[in-house]
């Protein structure tokens, strides 16, 4: 079940930049190492639904239900959009600037946790990749797939605390030049941007 090949499956996904590499970056940047790990850690938290809905056989609902599908793909969307307008705002919550204070910790993680929650593609996702990896007996299918979730899960937040500790490390040579730092807060805003546009072409 838990084999090599699965292992790096799994790293290969979670190592590539997505929505949630990216805020963690942008809270890495903006508000240091502990807003970054408690990005990664609501990033993280926010795979559970999918995880669930996979072990549960929800995400093959949601694949064959376009309505379903699409209420949850337009929330991310907005949600995505959001947070482009927060990175191009000089006192928003995604803004790279001088002044470490910012949102409460439990706010970052919340608002990490709804990147990864209104992302409908994650319980197909789940439903694609962790089956392949299961023994076959249909009585430890579900113990299974927890238990690769779990591991995906992890990965997942390792890797995340290492790109925010890498960001937060960036953070004063970035601040040290307003040029950069309003090329980055404008990046940050389109590729935030970019992420909804290509989220609302994604189809069940």
């Amino acid at each position: 079940m838990i084999s090599l090949q699965f292992l790096a499956t799994a790293f290969v996904v979670v190592i590539a930049p997505g929505t949630g590499v990216l805020y963690t970056l942008s809270l890495g940047l903006g508000q240091g190492r502990r807003a970054a790990i408690w990005a990664a850690f609501g990033c993280t938290l926010g795979i559970l639904p999918h995880l669930a809905a996979a072990t549960l056989g929800v995400a093959a609902i949601l694949h064959t239900s376009a309505l379903l599908f699409n209420i949850v793909k337009f929330a991310g969307v907005a949600y995505l959009l959001y947070l482009a307008w927060q990175a191009l705002q000089s006192d928003g919550a995604l803004a790279i600037r001088s002044e470490r204070t910012g949102d409460p910790l439990w706010r970052i993680a919340r608002r990490g946790a709804l990147i990864n929650i209104l992302n409908p593609k994650l319980s197909i996702f789940f439903l694609a990749l962790l089956p392949p990896f299961l023994s076959g007996t249909p009585e430890r299918a579900t113990a299974e797939m927890i238990v690769l979730g779990a591991i995906f899960m992890v990965l997942t937040f390792a890797v995340f605390v290492i790109y925010g500790i890498f960001a937060s490390a960036a953070r004063e040579k970035v601040l040290s030049s307003m040029r950069l730092t309003r090329w980055l807060n404008r990046s940050f805003a389109a590729v935030f941007a970019g992420l909804a546009a290509r989220l609302a072409f994604e189809r069940a």
